[in-house]
């Protein structure tokens, strides 16, 4: 079994913040890949389904973001999940909005969920990168990521779930680099100025 997380903070007020871009992702791939009924388990909103024949466990930690790890480590002792079988979708604004890394091991970057996560599995679980962009100012991150896409940003939004879905079979067999690659393929990320950027436009 793959354990398949998105990070987020859970409720309504939170739904389309650019942080809960893991979430989005994890809803995306639920749709496209007709996983069952949503319930809760392990603090977490979960799924269970498969992907091309490999069992899946969609998770979405109800624990708010910095508390990520303790639900997402919960799963993996259950079913005693080996820490390359972890991927992680979150939000990153180190990359331009709408570009698309992954990445095994390092740091949190300043991403709460990540640094969660770190502390309860160790470091080397895989993490796919949703970029949205920094607003420019230290000061003007936490309401960047706890604000809302713009009507703007949907068109490459809504084209970057749908290509984290449909690609995931590469990410499914270990094949990170080409899930990227296939990933940035579907949906070209846009070209924006700094300023364009720093403004969500």
């Amino acid at each position: 079994m793959i354990i398949i997380a998105g990070l987020g903070n859970p409720g309504a007020k939170y739904q389309n913040n650019r942080h809960n871009i893991g979430f989005m992702a994890i809803d995306e791939i639920a749709r496209r890949w007709r996983f069952g009924t949503e319930r809760a388990k392990f603090q977490s909103v979960i799924a269970e389904g498969e992907v091309e024949g490999a069992k899946v466990l969609l998770m979405k930690p109800q624990t708010f973001m910095n508390q990520s790890g303790k639900a997402v480590g919960e799963a993996a002792r259950f079913y005693k999940i080996p820490v390359k079988d972890i991927i992680v979708f979150h939000d990153e604004i180190d990359l331009a909005p709408g570009r698309f890394r992954m990445k095994t091991g390092g740091g949190a970057a300043g991403q709460n969920g990540v640094r969660s996560l770190i502390s309860h599995l160790g470091a080397d679980f895989r993490r796919a990168r949703m970029g949205i962009g920094h607003p420019g100012e230290a000061n003007l991150v936490m309401p960047h990521v706890l604000g809302d896409f713009h009507k703007v940003e949907q068109p490459w939004l809504e084209a970057l779930l749908r290509a984290c879905a449909d690609a995931l079979p590469f990410a499914i067999a270990g094949e990170d680099e080409r899930y990227q690659g296939e990933v940035l393929r579907l949906a070209p990320a846009p070209k924006f100025s700094p300023r364009q950027q720093a403004r969500g436009e």
